[in-house]
C-alpha cells in the first residue's frame, strides 16, 4: 500500500507534529507533504529527503521568514494543488489546512484532526482585538477581517473532502461538528514511551522549588497568566519552548522567571520530574505536556476546559483553575502541594495514552477506511 502524509507546516515543534512523526515513524517509506518546512528546526524528526514542500516554500526562503501569518490566502490553493493520484492512502495531520487536500476517493484520506482552525472560527474576535493594537493596528485588523472570510468559507467546505475524521479529544469532536457539521470518531494523541523510562537522580538545582511550564510560546497558550500568577504566589517559574512571543513575555518577566528555549529531551524529562507542578495555562485541544509530566510522576495545574479535562484526574493526578485569570491561577498555586499527589498514580494514568494503544487504533481506522466504500 501506497501511503502519503500531509502535515500543514513543519517549522516549530509541538504537540501537533509528535503526532505527525508517530505517523511518519509507523510509514517509513511514505513522503511527507507539508506547506513550509524548516530544516533547522524539524531536520531531525522529518529528514529532508523524505519533505515535499509546497510552492511557498522558495518564497519562505528568500523572505527567510517561515511566518506561516505571511501566507495565510495562499494555504488552500497550495494545498489543493497536491497530486495524490499515486497513492492508495493519504493519511493528514490537520490543524487548519491539510483537510482540504482533493484526493477524490483515490486514494483514501483519513484526516487527523487536531481542531478545525481556532483563528478562524472560536477565536476569530480575539486574535482580530490583538492585532489592532499598536500604530499599524488598524490595517492589520482590515487585513485580518478580509483574509479570515474567505478562508472560513473554504474551511468549511472542503471539509466534506475526507473519508474519515479522526477528532483528538472530545473537545475537538465537539467543535467539528459544530463547524464542519461532520461526524468523527475520537482516538486521543499518545504520550512517547521516553517518558516513563528511569533516568539518573537529578543534581542540585539553584532554584529547586518551581513550577514548569512547556509549551509553544504563542498568545493563546497563555504563558502570559503563568508568568503573572506564579509572580503573585512569590513562586519561581521555569519556561521551555520557542515561539513569536518570546520578546513579548521576557518583558512581562521578573526575576523569578528563567527561559530555556528548545531542551532536548533528557532534559526536559529531569525538568518534569524535579518541578512542583506543571502549569498548562491556556485552553487546550488535548495537551500531550500534561501527560508527559504525569508519565513523569509530577501532577498538573490546568485551566477548567478542554483536553485536560478528559485526562487529568481531579485530586489525584492534578487540578484545575476555574478562570482563565492570573489570579484565579495564582490561587490554585497557593493552595497546591506537591505532596498531596502521588508519583506512581500520575505515572498509572498516563499509561492510558500508551503509543501502543493509539497505533492500534490508527491501524483499525486504516482498515476501515480502505474498506469503504468511496
Amino acid at each position: 500500500m501506497k501511503v502519503a502524509i500531509v502535515h500543514e507546516l513543519l517549522t516549530m515543534k509541538g504537540g501537533a507534529e509528535k503526532v505527525a512523526k508517530i505517523f511518519a515513524d509507523m510509514f517509513p517509506a511514505a513522503p511527507i507533504f507539508t506547506l513550509l518546512y524548516d530544516e533547522k528546526k524539524l531536520g531531525d524528526w522529518f529528514p529532508k529527503k523524505r519533505v515535499c514542500t509546497s510552492a511557498l516554500q522558495r518564497t519562505a526562503q528568500s523572505l527567510r521568514s517561515y511566518n506561516h501569518h505571511l501566507y495565510l490566502k495562499h494555504f488552500p490553493a497550495a494545498v489543493e494543488a497536491w497530486d495524490f493520484s499515486p497513492f492508495d492512502l493519504v493519511i493528514s495531520s490537520s490543524s487548519a489546512f491539510a483537510h482540504g487536500i482533493i484526493t477524490n476517493g483515490k486514494p483514501k484520506h483519513l484526516c487527523y484532526v487536531h481542531s478545525p482552525a481556532r483563528y478562524l472560527w472560536d477565536r476569530t474576535h480575539d486574535v482580530i482585538e490583538r492585532a489592532g493594537h499598536g500604530l499599524l493596528g488598524p490595517l492589520k485588523r482590515w487585513h485580518l477581517e478580509r483574509t479570515f472570510h474567505p478562508l472560513r468559507v473554504w474551511d468549511a467546505e472542503s471539509a466534506d473532502r475526507p473519508d474519515t475524521l479522526i477528532a483528538a479529544s472530545k473537545e475537538v469532536q465537539r467543535r467539528i461538528e459544530l463547524y464542519w457539521r461532520r461526524k468523527s470518531d475520537i482516538i486521543y494523541p499518545p504520550v512517547d514511551d521516553f517518558w516513563f523510562a528511569p533516568s539518573s537522580p537529578v543534581g542540585a538545582m539553584e532554584h529547586p522549588h518551581y513550577a514548569l511550564v512547556v509549551s509553544t510560546l504563542v498568545p493563546y497558550k497563555r504563558i502570559d497568566l503563568a508568568i503573572t500568577a506564579c509572580e503573585k504566589a512569590g513562586i519561581y517559574l521555569k519556561i521551555v519552548g520557542e515561539g513569536p512571543s518570546m520578546a513579548s513575555l521576557k518583558k512581562l518577566a521578573g526575576k523569578n522567571v528563567e527561559f530555556y528555549g528548545y531542551r532536548a529531551n533528557d532534559e526536559l524529562r529531569d525538568l518534569y520530574r524535579s518541578a512542583q507542578v506543571t502549569i498548562v495555562p491556556g485552553e487546550e485541544d488535548f495537551n500531550l505536556v500534561a501527560l508527559e509530566s504525569m508519565a513523569c510522576g509530577s501532577p498538573v495545574l490546568a485551566y477548567r476546559a478542554g483536553g485536560p479535562l478528559e485526562t487529568i484526574i481531579e485530586g489525584k493526578t492534578g487540578a484545575f483553575f476555574d478562570e482563565p485569570t492570573a489570579d484565579s491561577l495564582a490561587n490554585a498555586l497557593a493552595k497546591f502541594k506537591r505532596k498531596d499527589f502521588d508519583a506512581s498514580t500520575c505515572h498509572t494514568q498516563a499509561e492510558k495514552f500508551s503509543r501502543v494503544r493509539f497505533e492500534s487504533q490508527i491501524q483499525s481506522a486504516i482498515q476501515n477506511v480502505m474498506c469503504s466504500e468511496s
